[in-house]
């Protein structure tokens, strides 16, 4: 008997990866267990590292651009006196230094010299790629390729504990920062080095852990069953995005990419630009679902950033 394949819907799906596996992993079994034909995620997380990873599945894919803007939250441990080749407790240790310690007032101190915009030089090991393939292949072949260093945003750095030599600190940055270069950096800094033995992703793109479904359970088959509901709608993930409902005869022009300016939408209608990753909006059809992401070009025209079906 032929059994009708059902489609997954599209959406996103957060989920609370574990320490040991690589977000790849995570992906692949979001996909088995839904079902899904794509699934991608916005933002790799370091297999050693836990937390908050965005999954889009099937049209939400093409979402995962504007969701690695997005500004994130980690928290994290850093162990001073022990540099490691990876900048975190996975690597070989290359440099040890022993009977120094430092006051938690010069600590606190040199933690707030990293606040602001910074220049960071990306580690080696990273999934950054060169001539195609991710540094960190390159690094353990004995090749390691230095990426130039680049600005990056923190915007606020707390330090939680001191337990010399363990520090918990928690950092909201703008996309792009490496915590473990963080770390690294602090480390120097405070005359000692140091490595992260541990780091969590707690936030990203106003998404947050506590809404995410431990990997875990995806291996349960009642969760599974019921995986589908979990989904977020991709008008509702793009949070804070200024949002634009349009009738079935502009709605038709879009689904077909046609040029579009302010006649169709309406001459005031259009919603201002808030303060999210650009100036784009996301245009709803009747049932709230998303249809489209416009930008204004100027003269009342608009460019898209995808059309997505029902």
């Amino acid at each position: 008997m032929n059994r009708r394949k059902i489609k997954a819907p599209s959406g996103i799906l957060l989920i609370d990866k574990p320490e040991g596996i690589t977000s790849s992993r995570v992906v692949q079994g979001v996909k088995r267990a839904l079902g899904a034909r794509k699934v991608g995620h916005a933002g790799t997380l370091d297999p050693f590292a836990t937390g908050l990873l965005i999954c889009c599945v099937n049209q939400a894919t093409r979402l995962a651009r504007f969701f690695l803007q997005g500004e994130k939250r980690y928290q994290a441990t850093l162990r001073l006196g022990i540099e490691t080749d990876t900048g975190d407790a996975t690597g070989k240790v290359v440099q040890t230094v022993s009977g120094k310690t430092v006051s938690e007032a010069c600590i606190r101190s040199v933690f707030q010299g990293f606040v602001g915009r910074i220049r960071q030089t990306p580690p080696t090991y990273s999934a950054l790629k060169h001539r195609g393939r991710p540094l960190y292949r390159w690094a353990r072949e004995g090749k390691p390729v230095q990426k130039p260093p680049r600005t990056v945003t923190i915007h606020r750095l707390t330090v939680l504990k001191v337990d010399f030599p363990w520090i918990r600190f928690e950092v909201f940055c703008s996309a792009g920062t490496y915590i473990r270069t963080l770390g690294v950096d602090v480390g120097r800094a405070l005359g000692c080095g140091g490595h992260l033995s541990r780091l969590r992703r707690i936030q990203s793109s106003g998404f947050h852990v506590d809404e995410a479904l431990p990997f875990e359970r995806l291996s349960d088959p009642r969760v599974i069953d019921g995986l589908g509901e979990r989904l977020i709608p991709m008008a509702a993930a793009l949070k804070d995005w200024p949002e634009l409902a349009v009738g079935d005869a502009v709605a038709e022009k879009l689904r077909h990419g046609r040029p579009v300016t302010d006649d169709d939408l309406g001459p005031g209608r259009v919603p201002l630009p808030g303060g999210g990753p650009s100036a784009w909006i996301k245009v709803i059809d009747g049932d709230g679902a998303l249809l489209a992401l416009l930008r204004r070009n100027g003269k009342g025209r608009y460019g898209y950033g995808g059309v997505f079906s029902p």
